[in-house]
């Protein structure tokens, strides 16, 4: 048995079986992935450290595998989830500067880097009414339990974080309230107009294939960007930030939505799960078996 101060150092991630392990693998979490993000840099001082230091306009591609990649080792990575963790706070400890109202900041603030990780609970927690089902009111709690779970595999302290669902919530509104609003970074993640290079990714004839249709796939695109990211955002974020949703979207938006939820269940593993998380869930299964 491990020692509290081993597993301090090392936190494991959530278990097998739980909410994380199902949900934050499979395909539908892509869809999540932007209304999280943009809710992240809503946030001053997280927006000004995203717009003065990441790549994510010169590298979108890039910076997203890399940023996918982080997220599935924390719930699917074992052993090298607590790396990873280690590995993004050192990333981020000369991450600092002004933000958009004058005051300084830097990333590993106990605030703004839990913000940025607190950002994930509520986006999944609304966005799979629609893309998955409901969560129950278990679901939910053991869905917060396994996120605070990846926090400290982030590094946070129980301290910077709200420890329950009742605690959470007012901290949330509290935050949208004094803190959010449309930052630059926001305005660039869900512009239909700004441009970004075609995808650097994948087989060479693929890369130049889509180079050469990226004048006519990139529009659409970006207006489907759009649409996911501010439908799937929950309303009172997307009214703190100042994004405009009508009803007529809200209607379109339940119908794709229910199309995925039809489709996605149906397809075998290898096309529902992302490759990390299809790889635990083989592991998982080998290990099931064999302690049978």
């Amino acid at each position: 048995m491990s020692s509290p101060a081993a597993e301090a150092r090392n936190p494991a991630p959530p278990p097998p079986g739980g909410v994380l392990w199902s949900l934050s693998g499979d395909i539908r979490a892509l869809l999540m992935l932007p209304a999280a993000l943009t809710l992240q840099v809503a946030h001053p001082a997280v927006g000004a450290g995203v717009d003065e230091h990441s790549v994510f306009r010169t590298d979108p591609w890039g910076r997203g595998e890399r940023s996918l990649r982080s997220l599935q080792l924390w719930v699917y990575g074992g052993e090298a989830a607590a790396e990873e963790g280690r590995r993004l706070r050192r990333l981020h400890r000369t991450i600092q500067g002004t933000d958009t109202r004058g005051r300084g900041y830097h990333a590993l603030s106990p605030a703004n880097y839990a913000w940025v990780h607190a950002t994930g609970f509520p986006v999944y927690q609304h966005a799979a009414r629609y893309l998955v089902r409901p969560l129950t009111p278990a679901q939910e709690r053991a869905l917060y339990r396994e996120w605070l779970q990846v926090g400290r595999i982030l590094g946070i302290h129980d301290r910077d974080m709200p420890q329950t669902i009742e605690e959470f919530w007012p901290y949330y509104r509290k935050v949208l309230a004094e803190e959010i609003e449309s930052t630059p970074v926001v305005e660039d993640l869900v512009a239909t107009d700004r441009p970004v290079p075609p995808p650097d990714r994948g087989p060479l004839a693929l890369r130049l294939s889509l180079k050469l249709l990226w004048p006519v796939l990139f529009p659409p695109l970006a207006r489907f960007r759009r649409f996911v990211t501010i439908g799937l955002m929950p309303p009172e974020a997307r009214e703190a930030i100042g994004l405009e949703w009508t009803d007529a979207q809200e209607r379109t938006l339940r119908r794709f939505c229910g199309v995925v939820r039809r489709v996605v269940p149906v397809l075998p593993e290898r096309l529902r799960y992302l490759p990390y998380a299809r790889r635990a869930r083989a592991a998982h299964r080998r290990a099931v078996r064999a302690g049978e």
